[in-house]
């Protein structure tokens, strides 16, 4: 479980009684997307023939840009997560990568899972011996990507959450 126990106002939506923009959190859905999309070849080039990763990318980023229902985008993700069963490694990781992107639109909280789960992705697709400068890169990576409008929010969570995200940040 990488979601608080205590719930940061700023990561929930104005509607439900937070302080976060639908504009803010289209970002952070786009963002997540673009963390899986970024680790999708680790999964396509073993399992070329399973979409449900991709297809739960595309679901992010149809919700973000007003193309998709959040509760359709949220059932995407689920079908991303279930592809992970039977996997391990790189590829299971970046199957909960685009999986907890498609979910951004149902709990913005879930971006921070997105950009994880690409760096837990990343380590396990080099040696133990790079693991670490691998996944450094990636959050470096990701980090560069990170719009202006939520920067330091982002930067804040991931600072509070690390523990419970496998101190990948």
């Amino acid at each position: 479980m990488i979601l608080p126990t205590v719930r940061d106002l700023r990561l929930i939506t104005i509607r439900r009684g937070g302080s976060l923009s639908d504009a803010h959190h289209q970002l952070l859905a786009r963002w997540a997307a673009s963390r899986a999309e970024h680790v999708l070849p680790l999964f396509e080039t073993e399992h070329p023939d399973d979409q449900r990763p991709r297809l739960a990318v595309e679901a992010a980023q149809s919700w973000a840009s007003g193309g998709m229902k959040m509760m359709q985008a949220r059932a995407v993700g689920g079908h991303a997560m279930g592809a992970a069963r039977p996997l391990r490694g790189a590829a299971r990781f970046v199957t909960y990568a685009a999986g907890q992107a498609a979910c951004v639109p149902h709990v913005a909280k879930h971006d921070l899972g997105a950009a994880a789960y690409a760096i837990k992705a990343v380590r396990a697709a080099v040696s133990p011996a790079d693991e670490i400068e691998a996944g450094a890169r990636e959050q470096d990576w990701q980090r560069q990507q990170l719009p202006k409008e939520v920067r330091e929010l982002v930067l804040e969570d991931q600072a509070r959450r690390n523990d419970i995200c496998w101190s990948v940040f």
